[in-house]
């Protein structure tokens, strides 16, 4: 582990003890000219003094990783990016530093920034509909439920053990087989469960493309969803059933603060068992490192969507069986981010991806995987892939939900994707500059730049043009 900035989270963690150094010394067996070295990362922290940290105040050694830095850091960027803070001229040294001297005080910004956030949306969101005669009723919440649900997936690394034991189990016990899934957990949920499962016409259930009647023993499915997508359900209603003190314990976490949260991260644990019942954590690692993670395949082999191979390439954690640390993002037409993940280090925005990015470009070209080669702005290099995905069909008339998502590595992993055939990944220079948003990048000289960067204040000069409105020109 790095030891730079370790010393201050040491220093931190002393004073929100309300600790002397001569008393943590005393505790950790070192002598406080020895850890006075530590506080300010003149010696290395090691690793037996580490363990002792955690033993003592109980806390997560998680929290003393670069890439929690690298998070919190990123999402401070964003936050001093709003136009709220344009004249405070705060510098990108001074966000780290108090990411890495106060990662308490760091995290209370956030939160505050959300509510903040939260409250003007709702705010403008009442004042057109008062505008408009409409009725407004309710409260909303400081931070949005899925934004936390999001957080609790980033910093639980996407992977549930539990949830994929029992997935396994299921397996066994039923004997499942991957050509003859939905008979297969069809009969478990009649045989075991007394349920009986009914398709019912697209038009009818109101919407619904799943709905379980837990009086007359029904699950109904629509009949506009594919082979693929009514397994799914099939399984995630399973999920709910059998896992239900599993998911409540999961959920129980402290970073879902609402109920609201914690039933959307019960909805979203449901779906990741189901995601390991369609995909065997075993097989489907096995084949994906036999066929170099070639999604088509691996969709047909285990008769699931696109999108479903590209979410559960992204829960591969297992310790000792580890597939590629990925990133995930998926966007709609306009921009808006749906679903995003990282475990690949690279920092995704929560209000929007950078232009530059394939993920945008895919809807030039539907259906089609797009790869690309890029570099953000701290110098590190990723290799991603990008395709659009449709919604289930609904008939004729209903509208189609067209989507497009990029599942990306590190660039040392690239070669063990079979889309990084024929592309030169050692010529480096040749990778497209993106960054994160545009109020948080440092690129000046991006053709595609919508807003003036957080660290460089605006100047205009009418007689002047650069390659964009804010770029400027070098005279």
């Amino acid at each position: 582990m790095p030891s730079s900035r370790l010393g201050s989270k040491v220093r931190a963690l002393r004073r929100r003890e309300r600790l002397s150094q001569a008393k943590l010394a005393e505790m950790l067996g070192i002598s406080a000219s020895y850890l006075n070295l530590l506080e300010h990362d003149r010696r290395r922290l090691s690793a037996p003094l580490l363990i002792k940290l955690s033993q003592l105040f109980r806390i997560d050694l998680g929290s003393f990783a670069p890439e929690t830095d690298a998070r919190l850091i990123s999402e401070l960027m964003e936050v001093f990016g709003d136009p709220l803070f344009e004249h405070q001229a705060l510098g990108s040294h001074e966000v780290r530093e108090l990411a890495t001297t106060a990662p308490g005080a760091a995290s209370a910004v956030l939160r505050l920034y959300h509510a903040y956030r939260s409250s003007r949306e709702s705010a403008e969101t009442l004042a057109s509909r008062l505008s408009q005669g409409m009725v407004f009723s309710g409260s909303d919440q400081a931070r949005l439920p899925s934004e936390e649900v999001h957080d609790f997936l980033q910093t639980r690394g996407n992977f549930f053990p539990a949830l994929e034991e029992a997935a396994e189990a299921l397996w066994q016990n039923l004997r499942l087989q991957s050509d003859d899934l939905y008979h297969g957990l069809a009969r478990y949920l009649r045989d075991e469960h007394g349920i009986r499962l009914r398709l019912v016409e697209a038009a009818r259930e109101g919407g619904a493309v799943r709905r379980f009647d837990a009086g007359a023993r029904v699950l109904s499915l629509s009949e506009s969803l594919p082979l693929s997508s009514r397994n799914f359900q099939i399984a995630h209603q399973i999920g709910l059933l059998t896992q239900s003190a599993a998911l409540d314990e999961i959920t129980a976490d402290p970073t879902l603060t609402h109920e609201e949260s914690r039933t959307l991260g019960r909805v979203a644990m449901a779906s990741y068992f189901a995601g390991a019942v369609l995909m065997p954590y075993r097989p489907f690692l096995s084949a994906a490192h036999e066929e170099r993670y070639d999604i088509e395949l691996l969709q047909n082999r285990f008769g699931v969507s696109f999108e479903q191979v590209c979410h559960r390439l992204t829960t591969l954690r297992r310790p000792g069986a580890e597939g590629i640390p990925f990133h995930f993002v998926r966007v709609d037409i306009a921009g808006n981010i749906s679903k995003r993940f990282s475990a690949s280090g690279i920092q995704v925005s929560r209000f929007g991806a950078c232009p530059r990015w394939n993920l945008h470009a895919a809807f030039l070209t539907p259906g089609r995987i797009a790869t690309q080669l890029s570099r953000t702005t701290d110098g590190k290099c990723y290799f991603c892939i990008a395709r659009t995905v449709t919604g289930d069909a609904r008939g004729y008339h209903a509208p189609r939900k067209v989507q497009a998502i990029t599942l990306g590595c590190d660039v040392e992993h690239a070669r063990k994707m079979v889309y990084a055939d024929g592309v030169d990944l050692g010529n480096l220079d040749a990778a497209v500059p993106i960054g994160t948003s545009c109020r948080v990048c440092e690129r000046m000289d991006c053709e595609q730049r919508a807003f003036p960067p957080l660290q460089h204040p605006l100047r205009i000069d009418e007689n002047i043009r650069g390659i964009s409105f804010y770029t400027p020109v070098r005279t």
